[in-house]
């Protein structure tokens, strides 16, 4: 997940992308998008892997968009942004369950760090994905925080708000699980401040949620309520989010 969002310097085309893709409408977005480029088809894999990751949904057009990016492909920092893009799809694959492709994540992410120089743009998100793996596959807690605090630096460094959203939530998720309940809330606050005022709509609901985690009533039941407004308003999406969203009476009718 990495974007700059709108800003002044974006150009109209990448603005309309932006809107859509944090509305949800990914497929929308990647219409704007003729893969003639290099860059081009990048950014529509990168949008079709994204939908996979918010809707479990979309692995075939996920895959044939990032095969039309890795043929196109021609230097290092392309071949490396392909690859990494191709370790996330593995990833998102194994983390839902559709197939185990933990082996493929590793070895592509692996290939994007002989290809993307260190202090390279695309380096910090490279670092944030390996971190994914690391908290969710590979279950090493300590490995995941080096690799997100050198995202978050790097995120820092070349001015991604979109990125750094996403490792200020992860890092204070594991502050979370440690429980450092004051660095937690502090995290989670700094992604959502991010998301929304970047708009990344579909990205706020889950900012919500893991801040409300942190917080007492009502305060708490205010964040989930708001969540779910987003929530329903994008039409169900993200859908791994459904469960920490039903209502609280469905909560006790199936306790």
């Amino acid at each position: 997940m990495s974007g700059d969002g709108t800003t002044a310097e974006d150009d109209p085309l990448q603005t309309a992308v932006w809107r859509l893709r944090s509305r949800a409408c990914w497929v929308d977005a990647t219409a704007l998008l003729t893969p003639a480029t290099p860059q081009a088809a990048l950014q529509r894999a990168s949008l079709l892997v994204e939908r996979c990751l918010y809707t479990e949904a979309g692995w075939e057009d996920a895959e044939d968009a990032l095969r039309t990016a890795e043929a196109l492909a021609h230097t290092d920092d392309e071949r490396g942004a392909a690859a990494c893009e191709r370790g996330y799809l593995a990833y998102a694959a194994t983390l839902f369950q559709v197939r185990d492709r933990a082996d493929e994540a590793r070895a592509a992410l692996g290939r994007a760090a002989a290809l993307i120089a260190p202090g390279a743009p695309g380096r910090p998100l490279l670092d944030f994905r390996r971190g994914l793996i690391a908290e969710n596959l590979t279950r090493s807690p300590q490995a995941a925080r080096a690799a997100y605090r050198r995202a978050h630096a790097g995120a820092t460094a070349h001015a991604d708000p979109l990125l750094l959203s996403a490792t200020w939530r992860h890092l204070a998720g594991l502050a979370l699980r440690e429980g450092e309940l004051t660095e937690a809330r502090h995290g989670f606050a700094e992604s959502l401040r991010i998301r929304e005022e970047l708009g990344y709509m579909v990205g706020t609901a889950p900012a919500l949620v893991s801040l409300a985690d942190t917080e007492t009533e009502p305060e708490a039941a205010r964040l989930r309520e708001e969540a779910r407004r987003l929530f329903r308003l994008l039409g169900g999406v993200p859908t791994w989010l459904a469960h920490r969203l039903a209502p609280p009476e469905e909560d006790a009718a199936t306790a």
